[in-house]
C-alpha cells in the first residue's frame, strides 16, 4: 500500500486540474498519480485534494470522477 508524502492517511487523492480521483491502493493508479506529481509538480502547485471521509463517494460528491488508465493514455 503506497501513499504520497503529506497524504499518508488517505486512500483517495484527487487532482484539481483534471478533477480525477486516484485510488492509492490500486498499484496502476498510484503509479500514474506519482508520475504526475513528480513530472507536473502537482504538490507544489497545490493541485492535490484529499477527502473526508476518505471515500470514493465523497470524491464524487465534490465533482471528481474516477481515474481510468485506458482513458489517460
Amino acid at each position: 500500500m503506497s501513499r504520497l508524502a503529506r497524504f499518508e492517511e488517505y486512500r483517495y487523492i484527487g487532482t484539481r486540474d483534471t478533477m480525477r480521483v486516484y485510488d492509492c491502493d490500486d498499484d496502476r493508479e498510484y503509479e500514474e498519480l506519482s508520475r504526475r506529481v513528480v513530472e507536473e509538480g502537482l504538490m507544489g502547485r497545490n493541485l492535490l485534494q484529499s477527502f473526508a471521509p476518505d471515500t470514493l463517494d465523497e470524491a464524487r460528491n465534490r465533482g471528481f470522477k474516477g481515474f481510468r488508465i485506458s482513458a489517460a493514455r
